[in-house]
Formats: structure tokens, sequence, C-alpha cells
């Protein structure tokens, strides 16, 4: 028998080889291409938008201009979050001030979204796609409407009436 002691030989040297050094600079390639695509979808997730986070409500109308029970027609401009991009839009409302407080009604009809206008001589609303009729009140009186007028949301600042988000009316009974 041999006396001496047996030598235990390993694979894993503390020498840096090239081969290690290759892998290692891979790995930290991959892991900054998994950082740099990864953090900007996590942050998109995770962190809502400055155009998400801003007011709703937006500037519409003087209430000097409003007369008690007769509608006003009212354009305005509201920033829609389309994606990435912040879209301008332009849109209208018709503002009806009662004694109680002001109502914006959206300007389409809630029979098939067409536009309707107000009839002074008769003093309601008409659609003129399928005849349906609307109270001052936005109470649906005739026609295939399924429901009163939708509402935006509205309060007053000063003399400025100011117009948030839409509030879908509910079903009539």
């Amino acid at each position: 028998m041999d006396d001496k002691p047996a030598t235990i030989t390993s694979d894993r040297s503390p020498h840096l080889t090239r081969r290690r050094l290759s892998v290692a600079t891979i790995h930290g390639i991959w892991a900054a291409m998994i950082a740099a695509l990864g953090a900007p979808a996590i942050a998109y997730l995770l962190i809502p938008s400055r155009a998400r986070r801003r007011n709703d409500w937006v500037e519409a109308a003087d209430v000097t201009q409003l007369i008690p029970a007769v509608p006003l027609e009212v354009a305005f401009r509201r920033n829609r979050v389309d994606g990435w991009r912040v879209v301008s839009e332009k849109s209208t409302a018709w503002i009806v001030k009662f004694p109680e407080d002001i109502v914006a009604y959206a300007p389409q009809c809630t029979h098939l979204g067409c536009a309707y206008h107000w009839d002074s001589r008769q003093t309601h609303f008409v659609c003129p796609c399928h005849n349906s009729v609307f109270s001052v009140d936005g109470k649906v009186q005739e026609g295939p409407a399924p429901r009163p007028l939708d509402r935006y949301q509205t309060r007053i600042e000063g003399s400025k009436v100011l117009i948030g988000p839409l509030v879908t009316s509910s079903r009539a009974v």
C-alpha cells in the first residue's frame, strides 16, 4: 500500500478562467436587458400616469349666461388618455339652470346615441333620428329612448360652471 495521502482534485478551481468570465459577462448582459425592459413595464402597471391623476373637471360656462329652465348648449375641451398619448377633444353639453341646482346633459340620445336639439317652441329636447322626446329635466316623454338623458357631474366655483365625469342614467321603469 501506498502511504502517500490522496489528493482530491476539484473541477472548481478558484481561478478565473476565460469560460467563467464569458458566462458571467453573458449573464450580466441578460440581467441588464431584463432590467431595461422590465422596469418601464412594471412602472406602467404600478404607477398611475400623470394624465390619469389630473383633475377631470373642466370649465364649461358662466353662471351669469344661464337663464332658468332654458337649456344652453356649451362647447368645452377635455383631455382623454389614449394609451401613451393625451388627446384634447372638443365636446358639448346642454346646461340647464334649475332653482335648486345646475344640470349638464350629455349631447347623445339614450336610444342610439344620436345628437338631439332643444325645441324652444315646444320646450323639450327632440332627437330627430327616431323621434325621442325629452323634457327639460331629461326624462323621456315619447319615443324609443329607454332611459332619461345621461348627465355630467356639475359644480360651481365662483361664477363658473365646472363639468366632471359622465354619469349614465339608470333604466326607466
